[in-house]
């Protein structure tokens, strides 16, 4: 059972959103990759799009080219991964790509894909950032809300938490704990996000599994792209991909930019995000309720 809450305000003034130019990207970028759960070959291209468009995926494999908008209402699903749709065509395992754009404050992007699953690529969200920078930004008349809490907002089921606090920055707090793994055992790291501290410190982060966990899902045909090429793998107690980690707290820190890529879905916000254990299905469960949240404290 989860216990989500919403401290009342001490008094009823408003925060106003602060306001910031929007930005696109200034060229068309493409690539392809293979999907980690499909393995399907599949091509995505980052189009440049007009102002107040929002961040959208397009299915161009499908006869009608189906639109779909990557808001948290849209989310259908968190197996492993997030998964955004119409309820009939879903795009899944967009969670790093939407963490780069969101990292480098792009709020209108059309995304063309030519199947059901974003690459993997290397398990992380590097590739994504060099397309972004090769493309270019560009910044539009139109203006963008960033909202700032008024009051702090918590999900809570088990040993998972989320809370936002009203900040002045965006703040990542992540704490990690698999008392099951001595490799992994238990990891911390805060961040607040801006364009270069994202790509040096976490963009580079894979995605990450103990083989035991993962085992059975390839044995059923449920992981037919992955590979020591774009996951950690931690089998026993050791990190079996031949290069090792990228960080000592490399998992800490993927789990960071999941959690930026989750909360992408909801328009843009300053707030301290103090999270422990948390995946992506609490990660959308919180983001669902942090958008309530700032759409009560500014209606």
């Amino acid at each position: 059972m989860s216990f989500p809450c919403e401290l009342s305000a001490l008094n009823d003034s408003r925060v106003a959103p602060l306001k910031k130019k929007q930005r696109t990207l200034q060229r068309i970028v493409s690539a392809a990759g293979v999907g980690l759960f499909s393995g399907e070959k599949v091509s995505i291209r980052l189009c440049p799009t007009g102002e107040n468009t929002g961040i959208v995926f397009q299915r161009i494999d499908l006869p009608h080219r189906p639109i779909l908008p990557a808001r948290s209402e849209y989310v259908q699903g968190t197996p492993r991964c997030t998964i955004i749709g119409n309820g009939k065509e879903t795009v899944q395992t967009v969670e790093h790509l939407l963490a780069a754009v969101r990292a480098y404050g792009i709020d209108n992007i059309l995304i063309e894909i030519s199947g059901s699953e974003v690459p993997i690529f290397d398990g992380s969200s590097r590739h994504f950032v060099e397309m972004i920078e090769e493309a270019g930004i560009c910044e539009l008349d139109a203006e963008q809300d960033v909202y700032r809490l008024k009051t702090p907002i918590f999900w809570s089921q088990g040993d998972i938490h989320l809370i936002a606090l009203p900040s002045e920055e965006y703040r990542i707090s992540y704490t990690l704990h698999y008392p099951h793994s001595k490799t992994i055992g238990t990891q911390f790291y805060t961040f607040a996000l801006d364009e270069e501290r994202f790509k040096n410190e976490i963009a580079s982060c894979r995605t990450f599994s103990i083989y035991e966990e993962i085992a059975p899902m390839i044995e059923k045909g449920l992981v037919k792209g992955g590979s020591l090429d774009n996951a950690v793998i931690i089998k026993g107690d050791e990190v079996i991909n031949p290069g090792g980690l990228r960080f000592p707290d490399e998992m800490a820190r993927h789990k960071v930019l999941d959690l930026i890529g989750d909360l992408s879905l909801v328009p843009p916000f300053l707030a301290h995000v103090v999270a422990v254990r948390s995946g992506h299905a609490s990660n959308n469960a919180f983001a669902k309720q942090l958008l309530n949240h700032i759409k009560m404290e500014n209606s």
